[in-house]
């Protein structure tokens, strides 16, 4: 599926997206302002030769002596994919990092947090506000799923309450980029009585089914340790892994690896993030940014002073 690029001249930005082939859309929401945005005619990336390419056709070339590679000899092609797809992966990170900036999602400063830990950065989910803003994060999120559970999977599930619209938001963005129809599932916090009754939101689990928590931020585990007897108690499910958006990179309850590892090893399943804090802090460190230095050097020595006390 390609991916075109938009420009709004309401904020003057510039954003992807992912679309059909068959899709004739020329203009869409920004997904920064909500206004609308043109699609972008760009120049291709690569050019088509050969027989049947028109003006660019070429003599059809010798047979190619294949042999065995020897020794010291380097598997171009291989490595120049390895190259184009890091880059990407790159490019990726760094585009929802500044996404997370504009759309005030992370911040910079002192907070206090859940845990008690004051800190000098602070993500929330709960600002992700419009309609383009949260299509957007469904995008970058059903994107990293893919990229690490690939489709074995059957039902996202997201811990009340921000992981409501998270999962939501991901489950639309996987059917509309990969053409699998995921089940969204959720939780109360208080079990209904009366109508639909029961705990859960959305799909209900089944036995058998392979599931995916989709959370914003994992600092501590605690909150895995909510949710894990709550996903267990409804059907006898596989949970296939934990995504969240950004690893905070902080020590867990042990005191010695990452919550993230902590998840892993205590409860036997994987745990990925969209981007770390380590990528934030390389991406912004006195790089301008809309005319802003976001993490300046004042700032950049608060984050090395709290991950002194508290970084895995």
């Amino acid at each position: 599926m390609p991916i075109y690029e938009y420009h709004c001249t309401t904020c003057g930005k510039d954003f992807e997206k992912m679309q059909s082939i068959n899709n004739d859309e020329r203009a869409i929401e920004c997904v920064y302002c909500g206004r609308q945005a043109e699609r972008k005619v760009s120049v291709t990336s690569y050019h088509l030769t050969g027989s049947g390419f028109y003006n660019t056709d070429k003599k059809a070339a010798a047979p190619v002596k294949r042999g065995r590679v020897m020794a010291g000899q380097a598997d171009c092609s291989g490595l120049k994919i390895q190259k184009e797809n890091a880059a990407q992966m790159e490019q990726y990170k760094q585009e929802f990092i500044e996404f997370m900036v504009d759309s005030k999602a992370l911040k910079f400063g002192e907070f206090t947090l859940k845990s008690g830990r004051k800190s000098p950065f602070f993500m929330n989910a709960g600002a992700y506000e419009t309609g383009g803003q949260l299509r957007k994060l469904g995008e970058y999120y059903a994107r990293a799923i893919h990229d690490n559970y690939g489709d074995d999977f059957d039902v996202l599930f997201g811990p009340a309450y921000k992981g409501i619209p998270l999962s939501v938001a991901a489950a639309i963005a996987y059917s509309e980029l990969y053409g699998r129809e995921i089940r969204y599932c959720s939780n109360r916090k208080e079990v209904k009585d009366h109508g639909d009754v029961g705990i859960l939101l959305g799909s209900k689990l089944k036995d058998g089914d392979r599931v995916v928590i989709i959370e914003d931020v994992t600092t501590s585990g605690k909150s895995i340790e909510e949710t894990f007897p709550v996903v267990m108690a409804q059907a006898k499910v596989e949970i296939r892994g934990l995504m969240v958006s950004l690893n905070r990179m902080e020590k867990g309850p042990g005191g010695t690896v990452s919550a993230l590892e902590e998840i892993r090893a205590n409860y036997g399943f994987e745990a990925h993030a969209i981007i770390t804090m380590k990528d934030v802090v390389e991406h912004l460190y006195n790089r301008p940014y809309n005319g802003q230095i976001y993490i300046d050097d004042e700032l950049k020595a608060s984050i090395d002073e709290y991950y002194k006390v508290y970084g895995a």
